[in-house]
């Protein structure tokens, strides 16, 4: 596999030469520009991430750009320009968002601090303007590192690692303190090895990583329990094909098609620590997406020629399992957490943040050789299945009682399928009782604007519940989703299967509405990709909306739609052909 991320570094460098800025003239002179948005930028996926590439390439003899002293030229440049568009409080901005931020900073230290103790290994003094450049960019990072805080759940070991690098580079006790005060908040995973963000296609990886490097530095090994415990369930988390689940990621990853790649770099180090076959396997099957170095923190290269030992292919393997169904977080108690919001005082409202209250939810994961199903919780899509070649991306239900899509809570296994509930609620407001308005002051002596009003105080009336359920039996040809509502009358609702692209749908009720949405009237539907197909029955067509309030069908997709109106109890069958 060394030569695989060889080969992938050696294309990247060339690729990029072409997108160096080598105008003198140009506010952007030694940058990196993106090919997408057309600028450079100091962020990890960005400049740092070409430096840690071109650095890994350099000090490379297997290498065609070992000690080039061209590339080594432009390397300053691109050092001098990470500390021009170094804010003065030491930050760098992420440019799409985050703008003097101390998380993508830390992003950047991370990566920075490895290409740096790399360079300033190296015997010759060819380096020794880019490593003087580095050293000066991280150290003024200190003062960020000690104050600075995060958005989001990944970014506080984002931070913890960038500042276990600093504390490497620059021995300082207030650096191991601060991290200290962020691993204080304690490890946020299940017992099956899930973290906040759900993110499977990029924070899994960032989480794993930056953990596995505080733990080293700060020579803490019990946070690598929770790097281990992911890398376990990640077995039952990949297609067929390779692609990674994200089909109920809490992040920018959700149903976006990923894979293996990002997670290399922490494979490779995790087999060689833990003697695990396992992950020795999995490092194995990363290898084979990896079309691009990572970004500047995880860079595949940079982890070979700086940590070779640990990066070592040797050992056995054993390979994942293609047969299994494995409930994720049956055992967590999730509700119980949930009960003490209240007491918090935070009311589920996080500034800059969410509060990934499906942390913990249960998930089904499936996979009989070519066929691969999950059936999750908490997420809009609660059934999505692969078979072949055919992609089943996601399986909503959209009413108008909320309105909008349906988040099934509950999952729980019944004989030999899974039954997911919903339980929705929706009331009026009554009058707010005199003596809390007394209490209000108009500014103008007439008007009281509605959202000054103490709307907490009103009593609920005509309080209405809706429940659906829906059973998912599987089975080796034929999948059956038993589709229930309560006696609640006339309440719109629709299902939809959300499909990729790439297939046709056909049969006599299938009526194409507008671009890629579909009704399956009556009959049959089947969608077919090359030689693999399911087939979908029977339709419904109980009214005519195209969609539902509240409710948006994905770009880029294609969609398949029954109509019902409530009461219902209907059985859906999903063939395999």
């Amino acid at each position: 596999m060394y030569q695989k991320i060889l080969q992938t570094n050696e294309s990247f460098t060339r690729k990029m030469l072409d997108y160096q800025d080598l105008d003198p003239t140009s506010k952007y002179f030694g940058g990196i520009i993106d090919p997408i948005m057309g600028v450079a930028m100091p962020s990890h996926g960005n400049t740092p991430r070409v430096m840690a590439a071109w650095v890994a390439a350099i000090v490379n003899p297997d290498s065609q750009f070992y000690q080039n002293e061209e590339l080594i030229e432009r390397l300053r440049k691109m050092s001098e320009y990470m500390l021009r568009y170094q804010h003065q409080d030491g930050t760098i901005s992420l440019g799409s968002t985050n703008y003097h931020s101390p998380p993508d900073t830390g992003f950047v230290v991370v990566g920075l601090s490895q290409v740096y103790l790399l360079l300033n290994k190296q015997s010759s003094d060819m380096y020794d303007d880019v490593c003087a450049n580095l050293k000066l960019f991280l150290e003024r990072t200190v003062p960020v590192l000690l104050t600075g805080g995060c958005h989001t759940p990944n970014h506080r070991w984002v931070l913890t690692a960038a500042l276990s690098f600093l504390n490497q580079l620059f021995p300082n006790e207030a650096l191991v303190s601060r991290a200290e005060e962020w691993l204080a908040e304690g490890l946020d995973y299940t017992e099956d090895g899930e973290w906040t963000e759900r993110s499977n296609g990029i924070y899994n990886a960032v989480n794993n990583n930056m953990l596995y490097h505080a733990a080293q530095n700060l020579n803490r090994p019990e946070l690598l329990e929770p790097v281990r415990r992911n890398l376990e369930l990640m077995q039952y988390l990949v297609h067929p094909s390779g692609e990674v689940v994200t089909d109920y990621s809490g992040r920018q990853d959700f149903g976006v098609t990923s894979n293996l790649a990002n997670y290399y770099f922490i494979y490779r180090l995790m087999a060689a620590h833990d003697k695990n076959p396992l992950f020795a396997y999995m490092a194995d099957l990363a290898a084979e997406s990896v079309t691009e170095p990572g970004s500047v923190d995880s860079n595949a290269m940079i982890g070979h020629l700086l940590y070779p030992d640990r990066m070592n292919n040797e050992g056995e393997r054993q390979s994942i399992p293609n047969e299994y169904v494995k409930i994720i977080n049956k055992q967590f108690p999730r509700s119980e957490y949930l009960s003490r919001v209240a007491n918090v005082g935070h009311h589920l409202k996080i500034l800059h943040s969410a509060p990934h209250t499906a942390f913990g939810s249960p998930i089904v994961r499936y996979r009989k050789k070519d066929t691969s199903a999950t059936i999750m919780t908490n997420t809009p899509s609660f059934f999505s299945l692969r078979h072949g070649k055919v992609r089943l991306l996601g399986t909503k239900i959209a009413t108008a009682f909320s309105p909008g899509i349906v988040y099934f809570d509950e999952l729980k296994e019944q004989n030999e399928g899974y039954v997911l509930s919903a339980v929705m609620e929706k009331g009026y407001n009554s009058p707010i009782p005199k003596p809390f308005l007394d209490e209000l002051q108009s500014i103008d002596g007439n008007s009281i604007p509605w959202y000054l009003l103490p709307h907490q105080h009103r009593e609920i009336t005509h309080l209405q519940k809706h429940e659906i359920t829906v059973t998912i039996t599987p089975g080796k040809d034929v999948w059956k989703l038993h589709i229930k509502s309560d006696q609640l009358e006339e309440v719109f609702t629709q299902i939809t299967f959300i499909f990729d692209q790439e297939g046709t749908f056909s049969g006599e009720g299938v009526k194409h509405v507008r671009n890629e949405q579909y009704f399956l009237t009556e009959g049959k539907a089947a969608y077919s990709v090359g030689n693999h197909s399911i087939e979908i029955s029977p339709g419904s067509h109980d009214h005519w909306l195209d969609t539902l309030r509240e409710d948006e069908h994905s770009a880029g997709c294609k969609h398949l739609s029954l109509n019902l109106m409530t009461p219902f109890d209907r059985v859906i069958e999903i063939k395999l052909k």
